[in-house]
């Protein structure tokens, strides 16, 4: 077994990494226009991941961060079938949908179970060499960046690249573009300040340390 012991805190963060990723690989069947430019509701849901990974790094250590991410690709890339097929293009399909071998979702499906896994060891090993560093920020911020990068790229490459649905198999490069900005960006102004204001918190109320302590 991957992770003989499981505490109710790892319970947490392995659902909320399995109900992200399901989530975002809905949403990304979504489009959505944003000061002009096509793109998808996913680009807004996956980041969440991210400050997840970096607060099991810096409270738990990379290797079990590493064991939360192996635990939860094979549920999430389950899961995102069933949820993907039931609700393709975000409407209800029905329960006879699922006897439909749907290529197009498990396109999707398994572009994100190959991207989560890249993406987030990719994050761990930034993160990890980055975290003992006096100031909290570099290690988020990096880590982040890169991981988005990677995961990305990976993500709208297997999944759109030549698809069968037209609109994305003409525009995949582009919202993958746009999609890897905003991240970026939502990481740096939005991710990182609540990452530090969660690390705070921790540091102050749950373990009682300075907070360049937790995980050092």
């Amino acid at each position: 077994m991957l992770m003989p012991k499981i505490s109710p805190t790892l319970c947490k963060l392995l659902s909320w990494h399995i109900f992200i990723i399901v989530l975002s690989n809905y949403a990304v069947q979504i489009p959505m226009n944003c000061f002009g430019i096509t793109s998808t509701w996913g680009t807004f849901t996956y980041p969440f991941i991210f400050i997840t990974t970096d607060l099991t790094v810096r409270i738990y250590g990379p290797h079990l961060a590493r064991k939360v991410i192996f635990a939860a690709m094979i549920p999430a890339l389950i899961a995102s079938y069933f949820v993907g097929t039931l609700f393709a293009q975000g409407q209800y399909q029905g329960l006879d949908s699922l006897t439909d071998f749907s290529l197009f979702v498990f396109r999707i499906s398994a572009a994100s179970f190959s991207a989560y896994v890249i993406g987030q060891i990719a994050d761990i090993l930034v993160f990890s060499r980055l975290r003992r560093l006096k100031q909290w920020w570099p290690a988020p911020a990096c880590s982040s960046v890169a991981g988005n990068v990677l995961d990305t790229f990976v993500f709208f490459s297997v999944a759109f690249y030549q698809s069968p649905d037209p609109f994305m198999a003409a525009n995949w490069v582009d919202i993958g573009i746009f999609d890897c900005t905003v991240k970026i960006l939502c990481n740096v102004i939005l991710f990182v300040p609540l990452y530090g204001l969660i690390l705070s918190y921790l540091a102050k109320f749950v373990f009682k340390r300075p907070l360049t302590a937790i995980g050092a």
